[in-house]
């Protein structure tokens, strides 16, 4: 399973073409530990999924066992170890872009689909109501008719509001229903009550309230929506090509430089080996102090040309009025009139 999923994530598949392309592939076949060909998949599709939540937190105890595994084969030495390359990134969520209208819209069908499953009978499910207003609400603001988008997310918030005060009601008497709807609850609120350009914490996906809206400064992607993570690499190509020495994931989106000396420090006690220096770009500026004894170096970019980018730039040419001691020069050595 361990193997089909660095597969999946390799390439690219879901969890069904992975499925799909295992029964097909013999190479896909003996890199998950398969002797004999196999004609049909052993598992369950669904299985992926149920593996990766049983894996949570135990992604280190992988990497450390990969990392054995490359040091008694030789692709990776205990030097290469010693100086490493810290990095932060945006590990993106699999979820739609959050517009009010979809998440308005996602609320209702959650809190419908939690209320069957509970066998609590609501007044009025306003299914296809919210679905209209939903679908036209992406319309008028594609054709920028924002007045007219507004009144359909108010339609949205309106039915919102009924169904959770119609849910409260239905449980008032019921603690057993209280404690089963008291989180559920209150995603649907806070979608309600937030707006778009509102400072501090806000919801952007009703099944999954840990994604952040993070913006990294690229011209691609001004905003990802995700959740931090760190990488560690080593700075040194080893035999084997460049390894992951730690990777975690950094809720809250803190500040680079305060969780700096936090990996270094995992990922000495996951390698068994003292970092001597550590390289990281400016994002990484004021880390904190920790135990470690390495060293940190900034990244900088270089300001000079290569030798092949020398030697293929045309010559600099400056103008007469720049360099006016040499219009001085060339005028001594006029001979006199």
């Amino acid at each position: 399973m361990i193997g089909l999923l660095l597969l999946k994530h390799i390439y690219g598949l879901s969890d069904e073409g992975g499925s799909e392309r295992r029964v097909h592939d013999p190479y896909f076949q003996f890199f998950t530990g398969e002797e004999c060909f196999q004609h049909a998949f052993p598992h369950e599709r669904s299985d992926l999924s149920h593996w990766r939540k049983r894996l949570g937190d135990k992604l280190e105890l992988l990497l450390a066992e990969s990392l054995r595994v490359a040091h008694e084969a030789g692709a990776l030495r205990s030097q290469d170890l010693k100086r490493v390359t810290v990095d932060t990134t945006v590990q993106p969520k699999a979820i739609t872009f959050p517009t009010d209208a979809k998440l308005l819209h996602a609320a209702i069908k959650g809190l419908n689909r939690l209320a069957r499953r509970h066998g609590v009978r609501l007044r009025q499910s306003y299914s296809r109501v919210a679905k209209a207003a939903a679908m036209m609400a992406g319309r008028y603001a594609h054709a920028k008719q924002f007045g007219r988008h507004q009144r359909q997310l108010g339609i949205l918030r309106n039915r919102l509001g009924r169904i959770i005060r119609d849910i409260r009601h239905k449980i008032e008497d019921q603690p057993a229903l209280q404690e089963a709807f008291a989180l559920p609850l209150g995603r649907p609120s806070q979608i309600r009550s937030q707006q778009q350009r509102q400072r501090g914490w806000k919801l952007y996906s009703f099944h999954a309230p840990e994604v952040e809206c993070i913006g990294k400064g690229k011209a691609s992607a001004p905003y990802e929506f995700g959740m931090k993570a760190s990488i560690v690499t080593n700075n040194r190509r080893a035999p084997g090509g460049l390894f992951v020495l730690h990777a975690s994931s950094l809720p809250e989106n803190p500040y680079d430089g305060h969780t700096l000396r936090k990996v270094i420090d995992r990922t000495e006690t996951l390698t068994g080996c003292p970092i001597e220096r550590a390289y990281f770009d400016k994002g990484n500026l004021r880390p904190r102090r920790s135990k470690s004894t390495s060293r940190l170096h900034l990244r900088r970019k270089a300001r000079r040309l290569r030798h092949h980018q020398a030697r293929a730039a045309p010559p600099l040419r400056h103008r007469a009025h720049h360099r006016p001691h040499e219009d001085r020069r060339s005028l001594r050595s006029l001979p006199p009139s």
